[in-house]
């Protein structure tokens, strides 16, 4: 979030690079220890068990781990299954009643548009589906009104996961692992999202070292995971993370999924635009014959898959680097394809177009 990288950039914060599903085993080692632990919980129930609501991931290790344990006790707070914590193991309670921040749904334009539809043609019934939150995210959604019996197992959904579970394109029915119900390890969208959380037995919050551990992916039928990306350069190395030195954002679950979807036979796709707009109205291509420099490699080139922009679909996975570049720069924009036509030239000694 924006306060999170000013705090970072202005040195009041530090980042530590770290897998998401990683974070509670740092947790409980004391490596990242933690002393005091302040959260929201859901009222508690008749046995005094309260819900951590729309975030499980590393809070319940947190709250485990944590000296002492402040709990915001909120009425207006989803009681979810899959996690929860007795009154006793809180060491205080403040009520208040407090609306929840919402993440209004994104605006879909005609680039979101294609990537969707693109992505959408790599699913097949019966999936399972990982997706994060954003207009691409939202646009598959749209056209998978198509499918049947889709699952989710994924680290967050938003409000498009909600309407196509309501219209019966979501059943979880053929999923290995949590049958019939979609697993998450937080959610963030709009009220009408959290009210449908509350009190439904068929989603399960559970914590980030289960939902994002490879192991549990790969066990999953048919994983499906849709992730994206700030830059990727022509051997399809992926920078999600940072703009060169600058860190935009932590690394989220987008390895563990795609490491777990190859284990378990599934796939993996990078879906971006082609291009990123400046301030000035400037356009810069997301792909590029080299990261920025500073920038890390979030996945791997022997880990990505598939690579979308609204210009086509990459299937990188098991091909040359030759082959990789090629591709890459037949989706790219078409205002950057001659400057990267001339580096592939460059790198390959062979004429692009031949």
């Amino acid at each position: 979030g924006a306060t999170v990288r000013a705090a970072v950039a202005e040195g009041r914060g530090d980042f530590i690079p770290c897998f998401f599903h990683e974070i509670p085993q740092l947790i409980r080692e004391r490596r990242v220890p933690c002393d005091v632990l302040m959260t929201q919980v859901s009222p508690s129930d008749e046995k005094g068990y309260c819900s951590l609501g729309v975030s499980a991931d590393y809070t319940y290790q947190a709250l485990k781990s944590a000296r002492t344990v402040i709990a915001h006790v909120n009425d207006q707070y989803p009681y979810t299954f899959g996690t929860k914590v007795h009154v006793t193991e809180l060491d205080y309670i403040v009520e208040q009643s407090a609306p929840l921040y919402e993440s209004k749904p994104p605006k879909i334009g005609e680039v979101e548009e294609k990537i969707g539809r693109c992505c959408a043609s790599l699913i097949r019934d019966g999936a399972t589906l990982q997706l994060g939150i954003g207009a691409i995210p939202d646009a598959v959604m749209m056209f998978l009104g198509d499918k049947h019996d889709l699952g989710i197992h994924s680290e967050m959904i938003s409000d498009g996961t909600m309407e196509l579970y309501q219209k019966g394109v979501i059943t979880n029915q053929r999923k290995n692992l949590d049958r019939g119900k979609m697993t998450i390890t937080f959610a963030m969208g709009t009220k009408k999202l959290y009210q449908f959380l509350d009190k439904n037995p068929d989603v399960l919050v559970k914590p980030v070292d289960y939902v994002n551990h490879p192991v549990t992916i790969m066990k999953e039928h048919d994983m499906i995971s849709i992730n994206s990306a700030i830059q990727v350069d022509l051997q399809g190395q992926v920078d999600a993370e940072a703009i060169g030195l600058r860190q935009f954002s932590g690394v989220g679950g987008q390895v563990d999924f795609i490491r777990g979807a190859a284990m378990g036979g599934g796939t993996s796709i990078i879906a971006m635009p082609s291009t990123t707009q400046k301030k000035d109205g400037t356009l810069i291509s997301k792909i590029v014959p080299f990261l920025d420099q500073g920038a890390p490699v979030t996945t791997s080139r022997n880990d990505v898959d598939y690579i979308i922009t609204e210009y086509g679909i990459a299937h990188l996975k098991g091909e040359t680097l030759r082959d990789r570049a090629w591709a890459l720069i037949s989706i790219s924009h078409p205002s950057v394809r001659d400057s990267l036509a001339e580096e592939f030239e460059r790198r390959f000694h062979q004429n692009y177009r031949a």
